[in-house]
């Protein structure tokens, strides 16, 4: 077993578990929630902070700002405690109780605002994040949304775990398309290893970039595509799998209860895509899904 001198040398390098949903080909699920911080978030935290103190952008004693649905907002926070930088976290009010006690619990300083529909509305989490940064002497706003350094983490890190832990073999990558970073930037050296490998997107039927541009509102967390991001690529990506808060929040109790998976809402929206797309596997395919972080962190939401 492996021994660390730092919590953040722990991040990474996460369990791939088979799921047993009804296919000829083989699903198995990456559990990201299994990172110190407990999501997928804690890779693209520390790669964007880390490459920030490389180039100076990030100086000691400085403040490390970030606007999150939650999850980058805690991987930032956690960060922050060990590298000894202050935290300011501007969230939306819709995301769930644990999470904002998680981000106060790392000493992070919260600030709420209204859930909008649009990220450049001006009173948006998203905007006042870069109102504070503007205003705060030696800050480094992470900006998740726009910060090219998102995907090139999960190149770098979450796309060579797969490759090797499939010895390969993945035939199929699926993800949450929220930022775009984790569908693209891994999609992108998976298929860069094989060119026909699938890479699909799972995406909320009411997003921005699905009801073109016409967005509406949704319950689901850490997914959904409601801006014009650059991650998302979709030279990369094949397909798009759209989902809806029913059917995704339905399978969350069914990924507990029948296979013990216990996964937050943008996990049971992959799941409930990745049901579908199993259904049409080959006996030789080998699909990777992405369980984002986990269901502990929405339990006061009543979804399970």
């Amino acid at each position: 077993m492996k021994t660390f001198e730092n919590l953040l040398h722990a991040i990474g390098n996460t369990p791939l578990v088979r799921i047993p949903f009804d296919s000829q080909g083989n699903v198995y699920a990456k559990l990201e929630y299994l990172n110190p911080g407990g999501s997928i978030k804690d890779r693209a935290a520390l790669f964007m902070i880390e490459e920030a103190e490389r180039t100076g952008l990030l100086k000691p004693g400085g403040t490390l700002i970030e606007a999150s649905s939650g999850n980058q907002g805690i991987a930032t926070a956690l960060i922050g405690a060990i590298k000894g930088y202050k935290v300011v976290i501007t969230i939306s009010e819709k995301i769930s109780e644990e999470k904002q006690k998680t981000l106060q619990a790392y000493g992070a300083q919260l600030i709420s605002c209204k859930p909008t529909l649009q990220l450049d509305d001006p009173n948006g989490y998203h905007a006042k994040a870069v109102e504070i940064h503007r205003s705060t002497p030696n800050s480094f706003m992470l900006n998740q949304y726009f910060n090219p350094t998102n995907s090139a983490a999960h190149y770098a890190m979450l796309g060579p775990e797969i490759w090797q832990q499939t010895h390969g073999n993945v035939t199929h990558y699926m993800a949450a398309a929220g930022s775009g970073g984790t569908v693209s930037g891994a999609g992108k050296y998976l298929k860069e290893k094989n060119h026909t490998l699938k890479v699909i997107a799972v995406d909320v039927e009411n997003s921005y970039r699905s009801t073109n541009k016409n967005p509406k509102p949704y319950k689901l967390e850490g997914i959904g595509v409601d801006y014009d991001t650059p991650h998302l690529r979709n030279t990369i990506i094949d397909k798009y799998e759209l989902v809806n808060d029913h059917d995704s929040i339905a399978m969350l109790q069914t990924m507990a209860r029948k296979y013990g998976f216990l996964v937050g809402p943008s996990s049971g929206a992959v799941a409930c895509a990745a049901e579908r797309v199993a259904r049409n596997l080959q006996k030789n395919d080998t699909m990777v899904i992405i369980f984002g972080d986990s269901g502990r962190a929405y339990l006061t939401k009543n979804f399970y």
